[in-house]
């Protein structure tokens, strides 16, 4: 097992990494403020790991509350948002009860946004099952549900007491979550550690394959980088932390506009790079090889590297709900070469349009 941290005072929290960690109550335990937990899981993955995760807990003098919500992008709202403030209740969970997240990206979201809600705030815990959570979602501390016109525009920014990420969770993973956990695991590459990306282009087979060395070096520096960005500026007040959503301006808008659940983030988020690497092209920043052996990566993982039709007005619509509008101008996250993005609102609108109609998905 591996320990980071996410260094932030007195609210720092390991990120523990390695295999069967969920049977390792011990590892729990230690962040519980009292023998009280609620595990909050979808219906995916209860069939999976929930009976042996809470009797590990129930075995260590833990009183459990299981809570299953739908699996689902499109579950990510108000409704499951209640579904579990209404199990809480019931239980009468306290201040001192600390959720536990054991799930996904969707269930990792929700549950941070329970708990930073129920009873003014409570302790949680993160237990990433997917590739995607445990390199992105589950460290830094941001919570949100799903709003018609906008991906996570409701939400908070709420710690967790730490990060248990079970690698052994990924045998279980689907060839197409795995593939959109790694669109993260470029991101980072691209955005700030070329060394890494370099990496990534000469792993990315023994990724695919799950080769455990290299799904154990990527999901490190992953933690690694994700870690240092969220400590040098948690709050996204710098500018710094807004380079983790390189891709995601166009990504998410993808994912609204064609519905919650129909492309996972990780595949809009792919796209959404394409996108953003081809508008830096087209700004003059970044060359077109270098355009290509992005897309060439993102392919290689099986990625999607063109965006769906949905209209360039469409995509300004939705892309004006984006978190980064700032004084009515929409703020992109563009690379002035490979391995350095920045932040800016300077971006004609004849350039994005343009950017948009030649990154469509023709048949």
């Amino acid at each position: 097992m591996n320990t980071l941290e996410v260094s932030l005072g007195d609210r720092s929290y390991p990120i523990y990494i390695g295999a069967q960690l969920l049977g390792q109550s011990e590892l729990f335990t230690r962040h519980l403020p009292q023998q009280r937990a609620a595990v909050v899981t979808d219906s995916n993955v209860a069939p999976l790991y929930l009976q042996a995760f809470t009797a590990a807990l129930s075995a260590a003098g833990v009183e459990v509350t299981p809570i299953v919500i739908p699996a689902g992008e499109q579950h990510k709202d108000w409704k499951s948002l209640n579904l579990i403030f209404d199990a809480l209740l019931a239980a009468r969970c306290e201040r001192k009860t600390t959720l536990i997240a054991l799930g996904g990206g969707v269930v990792g979201d929700l549950t941070g946004f329970a708990a930073a809600t129920y009873l003014r705030g409570v302790p949680f815990i993160q237990v990433p099952t997917t590739l995607l959570a445990l390199v992105d979602s589950s460290v830094g501390g941001k919570t949100a549900i799903n709003h018609p016109r906008g991906k996570n525009m409701i939400g908070a920014f709420y710690q967790p007491q730490a990060v248990i990420a079970d690698t052994a969770a990924l045998a279980t993973l689907a060839d197409r979550e795995l593939a959109a956990g790694l669109a993260e695991v470029i991101k980072y590459g691209l955005i700030r550690d070329l060394p890494f990306f370099d990496w990534l282009e000469s792993n990315i087979d023994a990724l695919n394959s799950r080769d455990p060395a290299a799904l154990a070096f990527a999901i490190q520096r992953s933690c690694e980088n994700k870690a240092a960005v969220v400590a040098a500026d948690e709050r996204e007040e710098t500018g710094e932390r807004a380079l983790l959503n390189f891709g995601h301006t166009f990504g998410h808008a993808i994912e609204s506009g064609m519905g919650y659940g129909n492309w996972l983030h990780g595949e809009a988020v792919a796209a959404g790079m394409v996108v953003a690497a081809r508008l830096s092209q087209n700004m003059g920043l970044l060359r077109a090889d270098d355009v290509g052996r992005i897309e060439s990566i993102l392919e290689r993982a099986k990625l999607p590297v063109s965006v769906p039709d949905l209209g360039t007005d469409r995509y300004l619509e939705l892309m004006g709900h984006d978190k980064k509008v700032e004084g009515g101008k929409l703020r992109f996250i563009l690379m002035r070469e490979m391995g350095r993005a920045f932040l800016t609102a300077d971006v004609a609108r004849g350039a994005i349009e343009a950017t948009l109609k030649n990154s469509v998905h023709r048949d």
